[in-house]
């Protein structure tokens, strides 16, 4: 019987082939494939500015510091993410808050970020949650009113459009975030990249990414730097970037592939899911469906070869945060999708019979 995962990455031999180049090449870290991969980014999202990175959680985190979170200030994300949302804000020694989400499309309510700003606000991090942007204008309305920074997560939502704009473009945020995880629609093994059109941040990001050194005017050609702020070890390898950017000359397939079966899904199965929202061309990174019991249709599936995964435990409820003052009842909408979702595969990979298997054996479980 044949296994579908959730997600996994679809490599090729040019993919390969691109790699092998560099590790023959005399670069294997912080050479000109960084460099060429960030300006490949930065021309497919339409930003001005790239920093590539060792993981979305690193760009997340250099992205908080950079827009000022420090102890004392709160930042607004999303209870339906994954930890790294909320984990990129604990980091700078903010506090994190959340907001309810609507739940047609599990992503942050624009509504609900009102209601939690106070004094201490300080920043907004929206997830583009399975693929589809959040809806930025209005979101981007509320930070201007109360002069706020937005970080858009876009780990899900490379390729997705939000309106007549790419998301990662920055045209309703400060920074933007991606992520390059294996199961993600592209791929650099690990790693991730945040996108801006300020061309301060993109300095500030420059030096976090790298132990806060700076090397700009005299020091520019010689062996001198200098360390002004407490920064990481953030950076992506040359090997990395190069498979990042034969995975981006595929994009737009991988997207048209994605966009065929969540089609095929929904034409087929029957199943209740997530709506879709006029403003949002999504590229789906994940096809979550709404069971009824879902702890029994999860084994059910693993007993006939669908390994298949929730995506997410409400952060809120995780143990950490619950030591910060969250409980069960917080945000009734995220707790009620949670309870009821789970991801089926979706991959490019998965070919027409694959998807006639699947959807034969989801309904021979339900």
């Amino acid at each position: 019987m044949k296994i579908y995962n959730y997600g996994k990455q679809s490599i090729t031999e040019d993919d390969i082939a691109e790699v092998i180049q560099v590790l023959r090449s005399p670069f294997l870290t912080t050479g000109p494939k960084i460099q060429e991969f960030e300006a490949a980014l930065c021309d497919y999202t339409g930003a001005k500015y790239c920093v590539a990175v060792s993981s979305a959680t690193a760009g997340l985190h250099i992205a908080s510091l950079a827009c000022g979170l420090q102890p004392g200030d709160e930042a607004i994300t999303t209870p339906i993410t994954f930890l790294s949302s909320a984990n990129c804000i604990s980091y700078t020694g903010a506090s994190v808050k959340f907001a309810d989400i609507d739940p047609l499309t599990a992503n942050i309510a624009p509504d609900e970020i009102e209601k939690k700003l106070s004094r201490k606000t300080k920043a907004i991090i929206p997830v583009h949650f399975a693929g589809q942007s959040c809806d930025m204008e209005r979101i981007s309305s509320v930070a201007r009113r109360y002069n706020l920074k937005v970080i858009e997560d876009c780990a899900h939502a490379i390729g997705s459009t939000y309106k007549d704009t790419r998301v990662g473009s920055c045209r309703y945020s400060d920074m933007s975030v991606f992520s390059f995880h294996p199961v993600k629609t592209i791929t650099t093994g690990e790693g991730g990249a945040v996108m801006t059109n300020n061309e301060e941040l993109y300095k500030k990001l420059l030096a976090l990414r790298s132990h806060g050194m700076h090397k700009e005017g005299d020091m520019l050609n010689d062996w001198r730097y200098e360390m002004r702020e407490l920064g990481f070890n953030y950076r992506l390898t040359d090997i990395q970037a190069a498979l990042g950017l034969s995975q981006l000359r595929k994009l737009d397939i991988f997207k048209k592939r994605r966009r065929y079966i969540v089609d095929y899904y929904n034409k087929n199965l029957g199943i209740s899911h997530l709506g879709e929202m006029a403003y949002s061309d999504a590229c789906f990174h994940l096809y979550p469906i709404l069971v009824e019991d879902r702890q029994e249709f999860y084994h059910r599936a693993r007993n006939v070869g669908l390994n298949l995964q929730v995506h997410y435990i409400p952060v809120h409820l995780q143990p950490y945060y619950k030591g910060q003052g969250y409980n069960i009842g917080d945000f009734p909408n995220a707790e009620k999708y949670y309870q009821h979702c789970i991801s089926l595969p979706l991959y490019p990979d998965l070919t027409d019979e694959d998807l006639l298997e699947i959807v034969r054996r989801i309904k021979a479980i339900l």
